[in-house]
């Protein structure tokens, strides 16, 4: 319950971006020491403008799903495109997936199919998306599992 609870003040309380010129380089490296994920291309020395603290939140919750979707370990993976609008950043895995309705409700809060979730994940990730000028988006991966998309301008 008290997990609970500071997730809860955290997702309530999400404080304005405070935006700076990011190396992406650096960033997913700080990000990979925290959690495992394989990274789909390589970045180049190129810059985004954001809130490292909270854009770092965002993919630790999108990350942890991947792994606790039922793919392999290393079926976690990140993508990161330079794209006309800005960046796109998407969490993949390998996992069963989520049907229609499960896909509709996904985003909102204390949604989760998650016998001890709390709902606030995707939730927040979405919050700091937005916070960010963003969007984020959820589509089931043909072969099986879920691409998590997160659109960030410049």
């Amino acid at each position: 319950m008290e997990g609970f609870i500071r997730d809860y003040a955290q997702f309530a309380k999400l404080p304005a971006p405070r935006l700076e010129n990011v190396r992406w380089e650096h960033f997913l490296g700080q990000l990979r020491s925290q959690v495992e994920f394989r990274l789909e291309g390589k970045p180049d020395d190129r810059s985004g403008r954001l809130d490292v603290a909270q854009l770092e939140q965002a993919l630790l919750n999108l990350l942890k799903n991947a792994h606790e979707s039922g793919s392999a370990s290393d079926e976690a993976a990140l993508a990161l495109r330079r794209m006309p609008e800005g960046w796109r950043i998407d969490v993949l895995d390998r996992g069963s997936g989520m049907n229609e309705a499960v896909l509709s409700n996904a985003l909102l809060p204390f949604y989760s199919t998650k016998r001890h979730g709390t709902g606030l994940g995707l939730a927040l990730a979405r919050e700091i998306a937005e916070a960010h000028g963003g969007r984020i988006a959820l589509l089931n991966r043909e072969g099986g599992g879920l691409c998590v998309s997160l659109v960030l301008p410049d």
